[in-house]
């Protein structure tokens, strides 16, 4: 008998038997992340099914109490822990202190109470009203509320952020978005098209509100989607690297959604 041959044909059984193996297990689903074209501009659009992926908030390191500032930060102390991200945005406008300018709750814990002033010139887009909460409750389930909705609601979240403005509301773009606006900048909003699909999306070249609030309402197929900010905001995929503002343009981040492996 012919030794090569039989170690040959030996070793080609023992991979048929692991790929056999491999295929009875359901393959990895990766996120649906793709650009989308609307109304002559780009956009990169993230859909994440809770069902399947655990989207956090990340402010600062527990065991340090330092912000992550950004989201190669938070993917460094991820992969320290075991952890491989996925996914990550910015989470939401802040304040001049780098501290959330909103509601901010990070695994049931709310580290910035609800905000509900009004008019503050400080408080730039935050200001325009109404603003609202990107909220994940602890049943799994996420939704986007108006600030005064989320109060009305008083139900216990165990994610959230707050910015501002909404883009929609019940399906309607805001009422203070001009169309025809020239205000032009990089921007990032988030939506829950039903309770266990969330949708990120960042624009890839500078447009208005008016246009990007129709693009989560005409194409993104969302009723209620939340502004989170503008010309800082980047959204990360694992294998594909960040999209949005310049990296120029980005500034320390006060909190971060994210994806990590499991």
């Amino acid at each position: 008998m012919n030794l090569s041959r039989f170690r040959y044909s030996a070793i080609a059984s023992l991979l048929l038997a692991a790929v056999m193996i491999g295929g009875c297990s359901a393959p990895a689903k990766a996120l649906d992340s793709r650009d989308v074209d609307f109304h002559g501009s780009s956009f990169r659009v993230v859909r994440i099914d809770l069902h399947h992926d655990a989207l956090s908030l990340h402010w600062r390191d527990p065991a340090t109490d330092q912000p992550y500032t950004d989201i190669d930060n938070l993917r460094v102390w991820g992969e320290a822990h075991g952890k491989h991200l996925l996914f990550a945005a910015n989470a939401g406008i802040y304040d001049r202190k780098a501290a959330p300018l909103g509601l901010y709750v990070e695994n049931g814990k709310t580290l910035v109470p609800l905000n509900l002033a009004r008019g503050n010139p400080a408080a730039g887009n935050f200001s325009l009203q109404p603003n609202g909460v990107f909220a994940i409750y602890p049943d799994g389930h996420a939704a986007v509320r108006t600030s005064a909705d989320f109060k009305a609601d008083a139900k216990p979240a165990q994610w959230a952020t707050q910015s501002g403005p909404m883009l929609l509301i019940d399906g309607k773009i805001n009422p203070r978005f001009d169309d025809g606006s020239t205000s032009l900048k990089w921007r990032s909003g988030v939506c829950a098209s039903s309770p266990h699909d969330v949708v990120f999306a960042v624009s890839k070249t500078p447009v208005n509100f008016h246009d990007f609030a129709a693009l989560f309402r005409d194409k993104l197929g969302c009723r209620d989607a939340l502004y989170l900010d503008g010309s800082i905001s980047q959204i990360y995929v694992d294998g594909e690297g960040y999209a949005g503002a310049p990296a120029f343009m980005v500034k320390p981040y006060a909190g971060i959604f994210a994806v990590f492996s499991r």
